[in-house]
Protein backbone atom coordinates (compact mmCIF):
# COMPACT_ATOMS: atom_id res chain seq x y z
CA UNK A 1 0.00 0.00 0.00
CA UNK A 2 1.31 3.42 -0.91
CA UNK A 3 1.33 6.26 1.56
CA UNK A 4 2.43 9.71 0.40
CA UNK A 5 3.00 12.90 2.36
CA UNK A 6 2.33 15.16 -0.63
CA UNK A 7 0.27 18.17 0.26
CA UNK A 8 -3.14 18.28 -1.29
CA UNK A 9 -4.03 21.67 -2.64
CA UNK A 10 -7.19 20.51 -4.29
CA UNK A 11 -9.33 22.21 -6.78
CA UNK A 12 -8.75 19.50 -9.36
CA UNK A 13 -11.37 17.03 -8.11
CA UNK A 14 -10.24 14.31 -10.49
CA UNK A 15 -6.70 14.50 -9.20
CA UNK A 16 -7.93 14.63 -5.63
CA UNK A 17 -10.03 11.49 -6.06
CA UNK A 18 -7.04 9.69 -7.59
CA UNK A 19 -4.93 10.65 -4.57
CA UNK A 20 -7.61 9.36 -2.20
CA UNK A 21 -7.85 6.02 -3.98
CA UNK A 22 -4.05 5.79 -4.06
CA UNK A 23 -4.05 6.07 -0.24
CA UNK A 24 -2.43 9.49 -0.05
CA UNK A 25 -2.70 10.22 3.67
CA UNK A 26 -3.36 13.93 3.36
CA UNK A 27 -6.00 13.35 0.70
CA UNK A 28 -7.67 10.64 2.77
CA UNK A 29 -7.85 12.91 5.81
CA UNK A 30 -9.32 15.73 3.77
CA UNK A 31 -11.82 13.43 2.05
CA UNK A 32 -13.08 12.18 5.39
CA UNK A 33 -13.47 15.75 6.62
CA UNK A 34 -15.51 16.55 3.52
CA UNK A 35 -17.74 13.54 4.16
CA UNK A 36 -18.26 14.52 7.79
CA UNK A 37 -19.07 18.11 6.82
CA UNK A 38 -21.30 17.03 3.90
CA UNK A 39 -19.60 19.36 1.42
CA UNK A 40 -20.92 19.14 -2.16
CA UNK A 41 -17.68 17.66 -3.50
CA UNK A 42 -17.85 14.75 -1.04
CA UNK A 43 -20.25 12.95 -3.38
CA UNK A 44 -17.59 12.72 -6.10
CA UNK A 45 -15.25 10.97 -3.67
CA UNK A 46 -17.97 8.63 -2.43
CA UNK A 47 -19.10 7.70 -5.94
CA UNK A 48 -15.54 7.00 -7.04
CA UNK A 49 -14.79 4.97 -3.91
CA UNK A 50 -17.94 2.87 -4.06
CA UNK A 51 -16.89 0.85 -7.08
CA UNK A 52 -13.65 -0.17 -5.39
CA UNK A 53 -15.21 -0.97 -2.02
CA UNK A 54 -16.56 -4.26 -0.72
CA UNK A 55 -13.21 -5.98 -0.32
CA UNK A 56 -12.18 -4.98 3.20
CA UNK A 57 -13.52 -6.81 6.21
CA UNK A 58 -15.16 -4.42 8.65
CA UNK A 59 -14.90 -5.34 12.29
CA UNK A 60 -16.87 -3.61 15.02
CA UNK A 61 -15.52 -3.24 18.54
CA UNK A 62 -18.13 -2.13 21.04
CA UNK A 63 -18.98 -2.33 24.70
CA UNK A 64 -19.34 -0.09 27.74
CA UNK A 65 -16.93 2.77 28.51
CA UNK A 66 -13.88 1.69 30.48
CA UNK A 67 -13.73 -1.81 29.01
CA UNK A 68 -10.36 -1.10 27.38
CA UNK A 69 -11.62 -0.99 23.79
CA UNK A 70 -8.96 1.43 22.52
CA UNK A 71 -6.14 -0.63 23.99
CA UNK A 72 -7.65 -3.80 22.54
CA UNK A 73 -8.03 -2.15 19.11
CA UNK A 74 -4.36 -1.14 19.24
CA UNK A 75 -3.28 -4.70 20.01
CA UNK A 76 -5.61 -6.19 17.41
CA UNK A 77 -4.09 -3.85 14.83
CA UNK A 78 -0.58 -4.90 15.78
CA UNK A 79 -1.58 -8.55 15.45
CA UNK A 80 -3.10 -7.95 12.03
CA UNK A 81 0.09 -6.17 10.97
CA UNK A 82 2.09 -9.21 12.09
CA UNK A 83 -0.17 -11.16 9.74
CA UNK A 84 0.70 -8.71 6.95
CA UNK A 85 -2.74 -7.07 6.80
CA UNK A 86 -3.19 -3.34 6.37
CA UNK A 87 -5.55 -1.77 8.90
CA UNK A 88 -7.67 1.36 9.13
CA UNK A 89 -9.16 2.37 12.47
CA UNK A 90 -12.31 4.47 12.68
CA UNK A 91 -12.74 5.55 16.28
CA UNK A 92 -16.03 7.27 17.06
CA UNK A 93 -15.59 9.72 19.92
CA UNK A 94 -17.84 12.17 21.76
CA UNK A 95 -18.14 15.59 20.16
CA UNK A 96 -16.23 18.54 21.59
CA UNK A 97 -18.69 21.23 22.75
CA UNK A 98 -16.21 23.87 21.55
CA UNK A 99 -14.93 22.73 18.16
CA UNK A 100 -17.59 20.23 17.18
CA UNK A 101 -14.79 17.77 16.44
CA UNK A 102 -13.84 14.47 18.04
CA UNK A 103 -13.03 15.05 21.68
CA UNK A 104 -10.07 12.69 21.75
CA UNK A 105 -8.57 13.87 18.47
CA UNK A 106 -6.71 11.20 16.55
CA UNK A 107 -6.57 8.79 19.45
CA UNK A 108 -3.48 9.75 21.37
CA UNK A 109 -3.90 6.45 23.19
CA UNK A 110 -2.99 4.61 19.99
CA UNK A 111 0.45 6.18 19.81
CA UNK A 112 2.08 2.75 19.54
CA UNK A 113 0.84 2.59 15.94
CA UNK A 114 2.33 5.92 14.89
CA UNK A 115 4.61 5.73 11.89
CA UNK A 116 3.33 2.42 10.58
CA UNK A 117 2.59 2.95 6.85
CA UNK A 118 0.10 0.09 6.91
CA UNK A 119 -2.11 1.73 9.53
CA UNK A 120 -4.46 4.70 9.22
CA UNK A 121 -6.29 6.11 12.26
CA UNK A 122 -9.18 8.51 12.16
CA UNK A 123 -11.36 9.78 14.99
CA UNK A 124 -14.86 10.90 14.11
CA UNK A 125 -17.11 13.03 16.25
CA UNK A 126 -20.55 11.69 17.10
CA UNK A 127 -22.00 15.15 16.37
CA UNK A 128 -24.88 14.34 18.63
CA UNK A 129 -26.12 11.38 16.60
CA UNK A 130 -28.32 8.96 18.52
CA UNK A 131 -26.23 6.33 20.23
CA UNK A 132 -22.92 8.02 19.51
CA UNK A 133 -22.05 6.40 16.19
CA UNK A 134 -21.19 9.03 13.57
CA UNK A 135 -23.74 9.22 10.77
CA UNK A 136 -21.09 9.02 8.07
CA UNK A 137 -19.06 6.11 9.44
CA UNK A 138 -20.20 3.68 6.74
CA UNK A 139 -19.27 6.14 3.99
CA UNK A 140 -15.83 6.70 5.50
CA UNK A 141 -15.36 2.92 5.62
CA UNK A 142 -16.13 2.76 1.89
CA UNK A 143 -13.38 5.29 1.17
CA UNK A 144 -10.85 3.46 3.35
CA UNK A 145 -11.89 0.19 1.72
CA UNK A 146 -11.35 1.60 -1.77
CA UNK A 147 -8.00 3.04 -0.67
CA UNK A 148 -6.80 -0.51 -0.13
CA UNK A 149 -7.04 -1.18 3.61
CA UNK A 150 -7.79 -4.85 4.18
CA UNK A 151 -9.23 -4.67 7.69
CA UNK A 152 -11.26 -1.76 9.06
CA UNK A 153 -11.72 -1.67 12.83
CA UNK A 154 -14.68 0.44 13.98
CA UNK A 155 -14.60 1.37 17.66
CA UNK A 156 -17.72 2.93 19.12
CA UNK A 157 -18.07 5.41 21.93
CA UNK A 158 -19.94 2.64 23.74
CA UNK A 159 -23.10 4.33 24.95
CA UNK A 160 -26.79 4.23 24.10
CA UNK A 161 -27.67 2.72 20.73
CA UNK A 162 -24.12 2.74 19.35
CA UNK A 163 -23.84 -1.02 19.84
CA UNK A 164 -26.80 -1.61 17.54
CA UNK A 165 -25.52 0.89 15.01
CA UNK A 166 -22.06 -0.68 14.76
CA UNK A 167 -23.64 -4.10 14.21
CA UNK A 168 -25.39 -2.67 11.14
CA UNK A 169 -22.15 -1.26 9.74
CA UNK A 170 -19.71 -4.09 10.52
CA UNK A 171 -19.29 -7.52 8.97
CA UNK A 172 -18.59 -8.91 12.43
CA UNK A 173 -18.81 -7.41 15.90
CA UNK A 174 -17.02 -8.09 19.16
CA UNK A 175 -18.57 -7.01 22.44
CA UNK A 176 -15.87 -6.10 24.96
CA UNK A 177 -16.73 -6.41 28.64
CA UNK A 178 -14.80 -6.53 31.90
CA UNK A 179 -15.16 -9.03 34.74
CA UNK A 180 -17.39 -6.63 36.68
CA UNK A 181 -19.88 -6.44 33.79
CA UNK A 182 -20.21 -10.19 33.41
CA UNK A 183 -23.68 -10.33 34.90
CA UNK A 184 -25.68 -12.14 32.24
CA UNK A 185 -28.94 -10.39 33.13
CA UNK A 186 -27.39 -6.94 32.85
CA UNK A 187 -25.82 -7.81 29.51
CA UNK A 188 -29.18 -9.05 28.23
CA UNK A 189 -30.84 -5.81 29.30
CA UNK A 190 -28.19 -3.79 27.49
CA UNK A 191 -28.98 -5.64 24.26
CA UNK A 192 -25.35 -6.65 23.87
CA UNK A 193 -26.09 -10.34 23.75
CA UNK A 194 -28.05 -9.91 20.53
CA UNK A 195 -25.34 -8.29 18.43
CA UNK A 196 -22.07 -9.94 19.42
CA UNK A 197 -20.45 -12.43 17.05
CA UNK A 198 -17.83 -12.94 19.70
CA UNK A 199 -17.38 -11.70 23.24
CA UNK A 200 -14.22 -10.54 24.96
CA UNK A 201 -13.76 -10.31 28.70
CA UNK A 202 -10.90 -7.84 28.89
CA UNK A 203 -8.76 -7.05 31.95
CA UNK A 204 -8.91 -10.76 32.73
CA UNK A 205 -6.19 -10.38 35.35
CA UNK A 206 -8.89 -8.99 37.65
CA UNK A 207 -10.81 -11.16 40.06
CA UNK A 208 -13.95 -12.71 38.67
CA UNK A 209 -12.87 -12.97 35.03
CA UNK A 210 -13.68 -16.67 34.68
CA UNK A 211 -16.93 -16.18 36.55
CA UNK A 212 -17.88 -13.31 34.27
CA UNK A 213 -17.07 -15.38 31.16
CA UNK A 214 -19.23 -18.20 32.49
CA UNK A 215 -22.14 -15.78 33.09
CA UNK A 216 -21.87 -14.55 29.49
CA UNK A 217 -21.80 -18.09 28.12
CA UNK A 218 -24.88 -18.91 30.17
CA UNK A 219 -26.67 -15.84 28.82
CA UNK A 220 -25.71 -16.79 25.27
CA UNK A 221 -27.47 -20.12 25.68
CA UNK A 222 -30.72 -18.19 26.04
CA UNK A 223 -30.14 -16.23 22.84
CA UNK A 224 -32.14 -17.22 19.79
CA UNK A 225 -29.78 -19.01 17.44
CA UNK A 226 -29.22 -17.08 14.19
CA UNK A 227 -26.83 -19.62 12.65
CA UNK A 228 -24.68 -22.60 13.54
CA UNK A 229 -22.03 -20.23 14.90
CA UNK A 230 -21.76 -20.27 18.70
CA UNK A 231 -20.17 -16.96 19.72
CA UNK A 232 -16.96 -17.68 21.64
CA UNK A 233 -16.19 -15.91 24.92
CA UNK A 234 -12.50 -15.04 25.07
CA UNK A 235 -10.37 -13.66 27.90
CA UNK A 236 -7.79 -10.97 27.20
CA UNK A 237 -5.40 -8.69 28.99
CA UNK A 238 -5.08 -6.10 26.26
CA UNK A 239 -2.38 -4.08 28.00
CA UNK A 240 -0.12 -7.14 27.80
CA UNK A 241 -1.41 -8.49 24.48
CA UNK A 242 -2.58 -11.66 26.21
CA UNK A 243 -5.34 -13.44 24.28
CA UNK A 244 -5.25 -10.98 21.37
CA UNK A 245 -4.05 -13.48 18.68
CA UNK A 246 -6.96 -15.73 19.63
CA UNK A 247 -9.42 -12.87 19.12
CA UNK A 248 -8.03 -12.17 15.63
CA UNK A 249 -8.13 -15.86 14.75
CA UNK A 250 -11.75 -16.14 15.89
CA UNK A 251 -12.72 -13.09 13.86
CA UNK A 252 -11.08 -14.54 10.76
CA UNK A 253 -12.62 -17.97 11.28
CA UNK A 254 -16.08 -16.45 11.67
CA UNK A 255 -15.74 -14.19 8.63
CA UNK A 256 -14.39 -17.04 6.49
CA UNK A 257 -17.34 -19.22 7.52
CA UNK A 258 -19.77 -16.38 6.88
CA UNK A 259 -18.30 -15.86 3.39
CA UNK A 260 -18.51 -19.57 2.53
CA UNK A 261 -22.15 -19.78 3.61
CA UNK A 262 -23.22 -16.61 1.82
CA UNK A 263 -23.94 -14.80 5.06
CA UNK A 264 -21.35 -12.10 4.41
CA UNK A 265 -22.94 -11.19 1.09
CA UNK A 266 -26.41 -11.12 2.66
CA UNK A 267 -25.22 -8.93 5.50
CA UNK A 268 -23.60 -6.49 3.09
CA UNK A 269 -26.71 -6.41 0.88
CA UNK A 270 -28.83 -5.51 3.90
CA UNK A 271 -26.35 -2.76 4.71
CA UNK A 272 -26.67 -1.35 1.20
CA UNK A 273 -30.45 -1.55 1.39
CA UNK A 274 -30.42 0.38 4.64
CA UNK A 275 -28.18 3.05 3.14
CA UNK A 276 -30.42 3.39 0.09
CA UNK A 277 -33.45 3.65 2.37
CA UNK A 278 -31.73 6.42 4.32
CA UNK A 279 -30.82 8.36 1.16
CA UNK A 280 -34.32 8.06 -0.27
CA UNK A 281 -35.85 9.12 3.04
CA UNK A 282 -33.56 12.14 3.29
CA UNK A 283 -34.28 13.17 -0.30
CA UNK A 284 -38.04 12.80 0.10
CA UNK A 285 -38.09 14.77 3.34
CA UNK A 286 -35.97 17.52 1.80
CA UNK A 287 -38.15 17.69 -1.33
CA UNK A 288 -41.31 17.66 0.78
CA UNK A 289 -40.17 20.57 2.91
CA UNK A 290 -38.94 22.50 -0.13
CA UNK A 291 -42.46 22.36 -1.57
CA UNK A 292 -44.11 23.84 1.54
CA UNK A 293 -45.15 27.51 1.64
CA UNK A 294 -42.92 29.71 3.80
CA UNK A 295 -43.75 29.26 7.45
CA UNK A 296 -46.00 26.22 6.98
CA UNK A 297 -43.68 23.88 8.90
CA UNK A 298 -43.36 26.28 11.84
CA UNK A 299 -47.13 26.80 11.90
CA UNK A 300 -47.71 23.05 12.04
CA UNK A 301 -45.28 22.74 14.94
CA UNK A 302 -47.04 25.60 16.73
CA UNK A 303 -50.37 23.82 16.26
CA UNK A 304 -48.90 20.60 17.65
CA UNK A 305 -47.48 22.42 20.67
CA UNK A 306 -50.87 24.07 21.29
CA UNK A 307 -52.58 20.67 20.86
CA UNK A 308 -54.93 22.13 18.24
CA UNK A 309 -53.75 19.53 15.72
CA UNK A 310 -52.72 15.94 16.19
CA UNK A 311 -49.54 14.73 14.47
CA UNK A 312 -51.60 12.88 11.86
CA UNK A 313 -53.76 15.96 11.22
CA UNK A 314 -50.62 18.11 10.91
CA UNK A 315 -49.22 15.63 8.38
CA UNK A 316 -52.42 15.71 6.33
CA UNK A 317 -52.38 19.51 6.34
CA UNK A 318 -48.74 19.72 5.29
CA UNK A 319 -49.25 17.08 2.59
CA UNK A 320 -52.13 19.07 1.14
CA UNK A 321 -50.03 22.25 1.12
CA UNK A 322 -47.08 20.42 -0.43
CA UNK A 323 -49.25 18.87 -3.16
CA UNK A 324 -50.64 22.27 -4.08
CA UNK A 325 -47.13 23.59 -4.77
CA UNK A 326 -46.46 24.86 -8.29
CA UNK A 327 -43.04 25.85 -9.62
CA UNK A 328 -42.45 29.53 -10.20
CA UNK A 329 -42.72 30.28 -13.94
Amino acid sequence: MRASSRSVAVRDDGRFVRLVLACDRAALARAISRIENETPDAIAVLDAAFEGSGRARRIGITGPPGAGKSTLVTKLTQEYRRRDRTVAIVAVDPTSPFSGGALLGDRVRMGELAGDPGVFIRSMATRGSLGGLAVHTAQVCDVLDAAGFERILIETVGVGQSELEVAQIADATAVVLVPESGDGVQAMKAGLMEIGDLFVVNKADRDGAERGAHAIRSALELRTARSDWQPPVLLTIATQGTGVPEVVSQFEEYLDRLARQGGLERRRRLRLEQRLDDLVRDRLIRDFRDRLPAGAWAQALDALAARTLTPHQALAQLAAESNSWRPTP
